[in-house]
């Protein structure tokens, strides 16, 4: 009986850590108590004198209850709140362009949010790859209380997602409040707004695309929500965006349908409409549309990057934050394609599917379509969105912004090289296949004598040329245009992400966790300088200012603040390696 117990114990444990990873209804858990009382007593009477074989039924039975438990009670799929508790406290009523909202007050009552406020119709149906059109007004007070759907984009299991943010993140909280799935739409074209809680009038704006390949994400993020910001008196817009072949899939049809001719670019103009509505809605919470900021991260850098050199974005932003991505070198290495490989990619499209017609295309079912998520999502130069590729507007002096702050961290290809290492043994063969005709160039920079070398040569290397070096090649076109230019390097480790890819956002932000453990002192400081930066640059374009360590500009693309352990001015540490990739992509600016 005691290996019964033991048994038993062990497998109900792990029946209940399927159902807190998968995120089951708690009907679930009562379920699971039930057919737990139900086996014991069965194996106390009955079982315990069976043959082996009774037993094993009676073991495979019990799990086959519970199965049937887990597919009844799936969570269920709910807007995500955009409070903690069971009741938001309401903000008061802001009066917009289309009608009114209330949002809710969070933070102990130190920031209002706004969430789900519609900036375009719905893009569904006929509106599917047309460019975003006005919202319909409503009536009434809209409870902007819970956020809109995630854009169209693939999704995996609830426990997959549970596992990779133990295993990615080292970050997971039990909770009776999250047992439900955050739903994903077409209609997904909605903006949230944080703000200091209370009167406000004439403050920084800053406006921020979220990362994801151009594949997935969203605008609610606990890292980059805008908080933190908001509790030091900037106002922050997250925006959502058509990701995927929702976004950016491009054919000659669609281009010809269109009174602009534009094909392959429906996310960035969605951006683009977002920031209009800033334009219009921002100054009902308090909000100075002369003073806005636009800011990214990875894919969300990467139009950040695009929006600051395309005529239609002109007015709406006067300075930039681009954290890990930029599309300014001569030939970006992702998120990015001419416009001829995004049209023979859409024809690829169509003949998968067996169609011949965008209406054809557009009768199929967004969960069909959205698995082509992996071969569209890419920034089209299609003439008028982006008449020319960024690299080629900045050396004709066309940009938006008037000042810029931008950067990259110490390990941004940690999460891209999590299972293809480096070794001695294929060094060179990596470093061929990627340079070519000017290994030879690389290997005499880089000459491993030992594995664990090789390994941290290759990733300094895989992370230059996908995020390092494109920012080297936009602060060497902005000086160049006179352009004031804050340049940074993020090496802080800590107990979650650390200074991989993105792991600076919860600093930048302002949005450690004031009860994580991940964190330490030191963190919580540098969170506190960083977020200063960004709220500074916000308000002025200059990030200087409150005792912060002086950030000097990077005029001659040499120089670097780190944001680590320590704070401070340094030297960028990629010139030698640069220098051959100037040589391998025709450089010349």
């Amino acid at each position: 009986m005691i290996g019964f117990g033991i048994g038993t114990a062990i497998v109900c444990l792990l029946m209940a850590a399927v159902l807190e990873l998968n995120k089951n209804t708690l009907l679930g858990w009562v379920l699971l108590a039930l057919a737990l009382i139900g086996f014991v007593v069965l194996f106390v009477k009955v079982l315990h004198e069976a043959k082996w074989y009774g037993k094993a039924l009676g073991w495979l039975g019990w799990i086959g209850v519970f199965v049937l438990i887990l597919l009844l009670t799936w969570p269920k799929t709910k807007p995500v709140p955009a409070y903690e508790g069971r009741t938001p406290v309401r903000s008061g009523v802001v009066s917009l362009h289309d009608g009114d909202v209330r949002g809710v007050v969070i933070d102990d009552g130190a920031v209002e949010l706004y969430a789900g406020i519609p900036f375009a119709a719905p893009p569904t149906g006929e509106l599917r790859w047309r460019e975003p059109q006005d919202p319909a007004p409503w009536d009434g007070v809209l409870e902007a209380d819970h956020f809109a759907p995630m854009s169209m984009q693939p999704t995996n299991l609830p426990i997959y997602d549970s596992l990779r943010q133990i295993i990615g993140y080292h970050d997971y909280r039990i909770s009776l409040f999250d047992n439900y799935v955050a739903p994903v739409s077409e209609d997904a074209l909605y903006v949230n707004v944080w703000k200091p809680a209370g009167e406000a009038k004439n403050l920084p704006v800053l406006v921020y695309v979220h990362g994801g390949s151009l594949q997935s994400g969203q605008p609610w993020y606990a890292d980059y929500a805008g908080t933190g910001l908001a509790k030091d008196g900037v106002i922050v817009v997250n925006m959502g965006y058509r990701l995927g072949v929702f976004g950016f899939l491009a054919t000659e049809e669609l281009a010809a349908e269109s009174e602009n001719g534009t094909t392959g670019n429906y996310g960035l103009l969605d951006q683009i409409k977002a920031l209009e509505w800033v334009r219009d809605n921002i100054a009902a919470f308090g909000g100075d549309p002369d003073n806005v900021t636009l800011a990214g991260e990875s894919a969300g850098a990467a139009s950040v990057s695009a929006l600051c050199t395309s005529p239609l974005a002109k007015g709406l932003f006067v300075r930039a934050i681009l954290e890990s991505s930029t599309v300014a070198s001569v030939e970006p290495p992702h998120s990015f394609r001419l416009f001829d490989e995004a049209i023979a990619s859409g024809r690829e499209l169509m003949a998968r599917f067996g169609v011949t017609t965008v209406s054809d295309l557009r009768a199929i079912d967004a969960k069909t379509l959205v698995n082509e998520a992996y071969t569209q999502h890419h920034i089209t130069i299609d003439g008028y969105v982006l008449p020319e590729t960024p690299y080629e507007s900045y050396r004709k002096g066309v940009h938006n912004e008037q000042a810029l702050l931008h950067g990259y961290n110490a390990e941004e290809s940690a999460p891209f090289i999590l299972f293809s290492h480096a070794n001695r043994k294929n060094f060179e063969q990596k470093v061929r296949g990627y340079f070519q005709e000017y290994a030879d160039d690389v290997l005499a920079i880089y000459s491993p004598a030992t594995d664990e070398e090789a390994d941290r040569y290759w990733a300094a290397i895989y992370g230059a040329v996908f995020f390092n070096y494109p920012h080297y090649c936009l602060n060497r076109l902005e000086t160049k245009n006179g352009v004031p230019v804050y340049e940074y390097y993020f090496s802080k480790t800590n107990g979650r992400l650390g200074a991989w890819h993105s792991g600076e956002e919860v600093y930048c932000y302002g949005n450690v966790p004031e009860d994580s453990k991940l964190y330490d002192a030191a963190d919580r400081a540098l969170a506190d300088t960083f977020s200063g930066y960004f709220r500074n640059f916000a308000a002025s374009g200059d990030p200087n200012g409150n005792g912060l360590p002086l950030w000097e500009q990077n005029i001659d693309s040499a120089r670097l603040m780190e944001l680590g352990s320590t704070v401070g001015m340094t030297n960028e540490q990629y010139l030698a390696l640069y220098a051959v990739m100037d040589r391998m992509s025709g450089w010349d600016a």
